[in-house]
């Protein structure tokens, strides 16, 4: 009688997870022939955001914790903690080298996201500059 009760509650949580898995696996399809991924979103400032996080494995934030920085902060500011805390940390000095690494990452990350600000105003300058020159023809 036990054995019984046991493959009903087996089968019965079996049913349950393979629907939900079929579920999820649809709703992940649906996803992704609207374009719901990084592809779809390309052009917006979060997927950028989100690309450099999967590229670098830091947020913003975490980079400029680890190099004791603002956001707003010069690139020679970052240079010069990024170069204290890559020596305090080098490994034939006693350091460590997966906090030497982080270190490394940080500093890509605040380098790739100045990259794309840069990149971001020189696209938004670019139709005001369009609109101010002359037509080719020459006449005005």
């Amino acid at each position: 009688m036990s054995g019984r009760l046991i493959a009903q509650i087996l089968v019965s949580v079996g049913t349950v997870v393979g629907r939900a898995f079929v579920a999820a696996y649809k709703q992940a399809a649906a996803n992704a022939a609207q374009g719901g991924g990084a592809a779809g979103r390309a052009g917006t400032k979060a997927s950028a955001a989100d690309a450099l996080t999967r590229k670098t494995g830091l947020t913003m934030d975490e980079a400029c914790q680890i190099l004791n920085v603002t956001r707003e902060a010069e690139l020679a500011e970052v240079a010069k903690h990024y170069d204290h805390l890559f020596k305090v940390n080098d490994s034939s000095a006693g350091g460590s080298f997966y906090l030497q690494s982080k270190v490394v990452r940080a500093k890509e990350r605040f380098e790739l996201e100045r990259a794309e600000q840069l990149k971001e105003k020189a696209e938004a300058e670019a139709p005001k500059n369009d609109q101010q020159q002359p037509p080719p023809n020459g006449s005005a």
